[in-house]
């Protein structure tokens, strides 16, 4: 923190020495002026601690160097009890900063000792801290789709086991997936830990984490089945099975759920990489372990009694500031609001949004929604829960944590056997990935928000090994990635290109790690030029992303929406580009589609459209390129020298250079802080034009785009 000479020896007002200068700077932003223009060279006394709205208990002192640097020293002057006039504003932000770096270490925890590529080096994981009773207290800034839906899996298991007469004792560890007992869809498999007091056997916090592994069998490598029409063709289905028990990891149980049990079912397999399973879920368990001694050391620094008063204040604050949302809503828009939104089956997603100004509430009605469908894309009740909670808290304009309390307001109406509510043997693969960005995009198109991002998350799978025809278990790899594209414009922004929208905040695998660990080549990771609606704000592009694949009979599959129904713009501005997946097919003898003369290996290739959802074995030389969808625009299209914010546009001009659009200063900052990088970081690449970037193998381009700020990379790979 660099403060002027003149303040160096002023005394100022200390948190907990843990806190990174960052979490300082925000807490002490608001009066660390006013200490050092009345306080120049004095501690500061209870009575001034008073006046700045402080209680006894929350004052701490802390010294500026010589060197600039804040000295932390925790001083207690009372008993850590909290005070009686509600909750102090310091600490409140103390508090969230707190249990938001909990499930941060949490989720370092789990990047720095999983294997796998999925969750080590795409991040498709998500940690969390929830109440005794299941709800959410606070989360890292991982995937949205998780962290609105992990407290439906706490509390199912909480009510589960008391009902059959189990108890959640110190050192259990319980595993579960399926939709019923609070999952998103089955590769998600989530861990959840009591946290124990330490002098009682009382359940005072639990740690949850939630991972996507890779496989967990079914009928396809890399369990995202496109054709799958029931729940047993996804892979392992875990209700609830403690994984640890007082301490004692149950290897054998794992193996029965992961390995044999999916393969009962015709067609299907379990597990092709059993390793990679395994030594992910015990990162899990140690990462639930690391939030747990944080909590310990939380609450021997605090006491027990003022650790659990700021987790209702954190959640009460969140309310508030929902409540505000919607009065607010109300006033400019009106109470009552209607979208309705189109999967590419033509299956439609309607939602009616009525709020009550007087209590600050709203009912998120979804009759009209059509009902559920013989293919994978229906949606548990807990995404859909996701799914608002992101909404709500992207539209609200103060700094709140996500949790429970975002929803407290809300009322949730989903019509029993539809494509929301589906019954428990549905095939719901999909609807984790696919039908949660439509819900998304209904949302925010009722609240007249934004225009639609990409609206899919372009599921690619590939991978060999399974069961052969003898029904013999044949270890072999799956692989996962999600695709970004374009986030959509708003009234003051433009859209990110090639970004991870909305419920997902995944990476993607650098191409070295994925090329040497995986028998492809990449060919191609460009922008898709131009895919983004125009408008006044232009949506976001897409990108393109072509594999060769150098073995044969490595199973490929896409799961993908958006190849009908393009994303919406908003206000005059216009839709963006569908998406697209095509197949380049060599001719081989074998198959049968050698022309007369044609020699295999020089004849063209055949391009095939795969459709949104497919799959198929690939050659040696096939490649598969998908083109992921834009995001739309917002507002008419400005006409000739029509002069907005002091700049002369011309009629039919060309976008803004890239750079120029992703780091517009009007950008939304909370819903351009949901997406996240998609790739490797390089800075200072501001004369690199990534769309000129080709070599043998193609280029690859990576963002990262955090608020109002994007940053570009752009590498080429030799031959």
């Amino acid at each position: 923190m660099k403060v002027p000479r003149k303040a160096r020896a002023t005394r100022v007002l200390l948190f907990s020495k843990r806190l990174v200068p960052s979490v300082i700077n925000h807490a002490v932003s608001g009066f660390k002026a006013r200490l050092q223009h009345e306080y120049p060279t004095r501690s500061i006394t209870s009575s001034s601690a008073q006046h700045f709205g402080l209680n006894q208990a929350a004052l701490l002192k802390a010294t500026i160097t010589s060197s600039s640097e804040v000295t932390t020293l925790l001083t207690m002057i009372s008993d850590n009890k909290p005070a009686d006039s509600g909750p102090n504003p310091i600490l409140l932000s103390l508090f969230a900063n707190r249990f938001m770096s909990v499930a941060e270490s949490m989720g370092k925890s789990l990047q720095q000792t999983s294997i796998s590529t999925n969750i080590k080096e795409r991040l498709d994981f998500s940690c969390a801290l929830f109440s005794p009773d299941g709800s959410l207290v606070a989360n890292a800034p991982h995937l949205p789709v998780h962290l609105g839906s992990m407290s439906f899996a706490v509390k199912f298991q909480v009510d589960y086991l008391k009902s059959i007469g189990e108890a959640i004792k110190r050192g259990d560890v319980i595993m579960a997936n399926m939709p019923v007992a609070g999952g998103s869809h089955l590769p998600d498999i989530t861990c959840i830990t009591p946290c124990h007091a330490e002098d009682s056997d009382e359940i005072i916090f639990f740690c949850a984490s939630r991972g996507h592994h890779a496989d967990i069998g079914g009928i396809t490598a890399g369990s995202m089945p496109p054709t799958s029409k029931t729940l047993f063709e996804e892979g392992a289905r875990i209700k609830s099975f403690k994984i640890v028990s007082e301490g004692k990891f149950d290897r054998k149980g794992l193996e029965r759920y992961m390995l044999e049990e999916p393969a009962r079912y015709p067609g299907c397999s379990g597990t092709r990489c059993f390793r990679d399973v395994e030594s992910d879920l015990q990162a899990q368990i140690a990462a639930n372990q690391k939030g747990i001694n944080l909590i310990h050391m939380l609450v021997a620094e605090w006491g027990l009694e003022m650790v659990q008063q700021y987790m209702e204040y954190i959640r009460s604050n969140a309310e508030l500031a929902v409540r505000s949302l919607l009065r607010n809503v109300a006033e400019r828009q009106g109470t009552k609001l209607h979208a309705v939104e189109y999967m590419d089956d033509g299956t439609p997603i309607a939602l009616n949004v009525d709020i009550d100004t007087q209590k600050g509430s709203a009912i998120f009605d979804f009759e009209g929604t059509g009902p559920e469908v013989a293919a994978n894309f229906n949606c548990p009740r807990s995404v859909v829960s996701s799914a608002i909670i992101y909404c709500l808290r992207c539209m609200v304009s103060s700094d709140i944590p996500l949790n429970q309390g975002c929803l407290t307001p809300i009322d949730i109406k989903i019509p029993k056997g539809s494509l929301l509510d589906p019954s428990e043997t549905a095939a719901v693969v999909g609807g984790n990935v696919l039908t949660s960005q439509r819900i998304t995009d209904v949302v925010l198109k009722a609240f007249n928000a934004a225009a639609a991002s990409q609206g899919d998350t372009n599921n690619l799978t590939f991978g060999l090994g399974g069961k052969d025809q003898q029904g013999n278990h044949i270890e072999g790899f799956g692989y996962y990635e999600t695709i970004a594209g374009g986030s959509g414009a708003g009234p003051y922004w433009h859209g990110t290109s090639g970004v991870h929208t909305h419920m997902t905040n995944t990476r993607i695998t650098d191409p070295e790690i994925m090329e040497r660990r995986y028998p492809v080549v990449l060919r191609e990771f460009s922008l898709r030029d131009e895919s983004g609606g125009e408008g006044e704000f232009r949506g976001g592009d897409g990108v393109v992303r072509d594999i060769e694949f150098l073995s044969p009979g490595i199973q490929v599959s896409i799961l993908s929406e958006r190849r009908v129904f393009q994303p919406y713009g908003l206000e005059g501005g216009e839709s963006a580009q569908r998406g697209m997946n095509l197949w380049i097919k060599q001719r081989r003898q074998e198959d049968g589609d050698l022309r007369d003369g044609e020699e295999e290996g020089k004849a063209q290739a055949r391009v095939i459209n795969l459709s949104g959802k497919n799959t198929t074995r690939m050659g040696r030389g096939d490649r598969i390129i998908i083109r992921t969808p834009g995001g739309g625009g917002w507002g008419r299209k400005v006409g000739k020298k029509d002069i907005k914010d002091g700049v002369e546009r011309e009629e039919g001009e060309k976008k803004a250079p890239i750079n120029e659009r992703n780091a517009s200063g009007r950008m939304a900052p909370l819903l351009n802080d949901a997406t996240s990088e998609t790739g490797v970081i390089a800075k200072n690449t501001d004369h690199v034009d990534p769309r000129s970037v080709h070599s043998v193998f193609g280029a690859y381009h990576t963002i990262k785009a955090k608020g109002s700020v994007a940053e570009w990379s752009a590498l080429q790979l030799g031959a």
